[in-house]
């Protein structure tokens, strides 16, 4: 059938994934998606989410794709920037202030909240350790989210972490001052990189 060949491209550029919405957006009906699911070739993992049966579901892709308006921060972009070995034991995204989200009564989430005027700030791509690209804040960014909010997370986890950036050759000193200044941390940022240099 045409449907299940154009499904079969669909799910090979796509790294196992396709939406429902992509599906219609591609003349496929819901009921062909629905087959593939009783047949076992493919699994539906979130509303509208389907995966192929040989591919394992991406817990970060999962998270992202229940919180469009999220972005992973703090601890969990730590990790994905490898500034952190520790797996995410609860996955920290960042939303909007006001934006309201199903996943909020989900204990395996923290949420931060922030501005429309910095909740784009650093936002970049990353891709997670099995190749899936997701929205996370770059290295600078999460640094001073961290920092701001250090009493609420793992203290030696984020010192650590700043440990290894003070060290690193990629690191972008200007950046994560301009940031600091914007968050109104620029003394503590200048107190940390102080003690850890």
């Amino acid at each position: 059938m045409k449907e299940d060949k154009k499904i079969s491209e669909l799910l090979k550029q796509r790294g196992g994934y396709i939406t429902a919405k992509e599906a219609r957006e591609e003349g496929i009906e819901n009921k062909y998606l629905q087959r593939l699911v009783m047949s076992g070739e493919l699994e539906r993992v979130a509303h509208g989410l389907y995966v192929r049966e040989d591919v394992f579901p991406e817990v970060f892709f999962l998270a992202q794709y229940r919180c469009p308006k999220g972005v992973f921060s703090h601890e969990t972009a730590l990790f994905l920037h490898g500034l952190s070995d520790r797996v995410p034991l609860k996955m920290m995204m960042t939303i909007p202030s006001g934006w309201n989200t199903q996943l909020l009564k989900d204990e395996n989430y923290v949420f931060f909240y922030c501005g429309p005027e910095k909740m784009d700030l650093g936002i970049s791509e990353i891709e997670t350790p099995s190749g899936v690209k997701v929205k996370t804040y770059d290295v600078e960014r999460t640094l001073c989210d961290c920092l701001r909010h250090i009493k609420k997370l793992d203290r030696d986890l984020v010192l650590a972490a700043l440990k290894q950036y003070s060290g690193s050759a990629e690191k972008d000193s200007a950046k994560l001052l301009r940031y600091a200044s914007i968050f109104n941390i620029r003394d503590i940022v200048f107190r940390y990189m102080e003690v850890l240099t």
